[in-house]
């Protein structure tokens, strides 16, 4: 079992990781450990585990603002919103589930260090988009603060669109300040029986540019049952009810549609979020790509389960196809593919991020050496 240490203020945290940086030692960060088995396993390397960096230190729903330690429970985050009307409009969740495992580990450090968010990010952005400002300590132990406590700032570098989603390999987070937003009142999901994939993408990406205003669109092909594609809308019932007009025109003449009850509505999106249709036998990627590049990768894929998110931005494959494969092929797509789930022997073999490009590789390189210059943050998992 790893080493681990807990560094309970920022002054700790920045001495720990001084000593490392002159030690020539590499240490590895843990919020609550959701998302352990992404990434190759590196049993060896000592652990930080941020979670006494907890509890909301400033939270004014007038003005829509919430600040957290970086180990508070994502979960703690949302109840507390939830209760004032609100939410994190970026769909935040906890990785549990897509290992089979129970929610409740994920903190709100960890989320945004893996840039974590669900289906609404069609129309609510992505985690990056909502990080307002945080507080955190280099790898050789400088604590800085980057961005405000405010919606607008422009003052110097945009360092939180940096570090969302750079999974710990910049900075240990300590602190972050969130933008948060008014819940919808009410929310109605249409299922669209029956579509084959050119035809679903072609659908999500009309209600994704019309006047719908769709929060969130996915589709599930045809399995043990009927294809599903799911267009959702959130807002008040009058909007709703309008916008449900406009998606009318869009469905193809004679294809059967459903109106989903609440019960029925969330657990399709919770299977949509969780990829809890596909197998869990084949290892599990991310891929994000143009969308009007979905259908046809999909085709491609011989015996693979997969299934749209994001009308089409986002699939989530099983399948045992050669890692190198998927990764030209996301490629010569436009985009790029991550392995998410796989036995400790694939994940040790294959990197779980997709390979950037020469130049952006050298790039990488250099920013991570004005942050972490020992490399204490290079365990090797990424």
């Amino acid at each position: 079992m790893n080493d681990r240490v807990q560094p309970t203020t920022t002054g700790e945290l920045a001495a720990l990781l001084a000593q490392a940086t002159r030690d020539g030692a590499t240490l590895a960060l843990r919020g609550g450990g959701s998302k352990d088995r992404i990434g190759a396993p590196v049993p060896d390397v000592r652990t930080v585990d941020m979670r006494a960096f907890a509890g909301v230190e400033d939270y004014d729903p007038p003005e829509l603002v919430l600040t957290a330690g970086a180990g508070t429970p994502l979960a703690d985050i949302e109840a507390l919103v939830a209760a004032e009307g609100q939410m994190l409009a970026f769909d935040p969740f906890d990785h549990g589930p897509l290992f089979r495992a129970a929610t409740g580990a994920a903190t709100i450090g960890g989320v945004i260090a893996a840039g974590v968010s669900g289906p609404r990010r069609l129309s609510g952005g992505a985690a990056r988009d909502h990080l307002l400002g945080f507080e955190a300590v280099t790898g050789d132990g400088r604590a800085f603060k980057a961005g405000a406590k405010v919606v607008k700032n422009v003052t110097g570098f945009d360092l939180p669109k940096l570090v969302a989603g750079s999974w710990g390999r910049l900075a240990a987070l300590t602190r972050v300040t969130l933008k948060v937003v008014p819940r919808p009142e009410n929310s109605l999901t249409l299922r669209v029986r029956g579509l084959d994939p050119p035809a679903a993408v072609s659908l999500m990406s009309q209600a994704a540019g019309s006047p719908a205003a769709i929060a969130a669109a996915a589709h599930v092909p045809a399995g043990d049952g009927e294809a599903a594609t799911l267009l959702r809308l959130d807002g008040f019932d009058a909007s709703i009810a309008a916008r449900r007009a406009t998606l009318a025109a869009i469905v193809p003449a004679r294809v059967p549609v459903d109106v989903l009850d609440d019960g029925t509505a969330n657990a399709a999106w919770r299977d949509v979020r969780y990829a809890t249709s596909l197998p869990t036998e084949a290892p599990l990627w991310r891929v994000l790509l143009p969308a009007r590049q979905a259908s046809a990768f999909v085709a491609a894929l011989d015996d693979s389960a997969w299934l749209m998110d994001w009308a089409g931005g986002l699939l989530w494959v099983a399948t045992n196809t050669d890692a190198g494969q998927m990764r030209v092929a996301a490629r010569e797509a436009g985009g790029h593919a991550m392995l998410v789930r796989a036995d400790a022997a694939l994940r040790a073999k294959v990197p779980a991020l997709h390979p950037p490009a020469t130049a952006v590789a050298a790039l990488e390189a250099r920013v991570r050496h004005a942050f972490d210059p020992g490399n204490v943050f290079a365990s090797g998992r990424f």
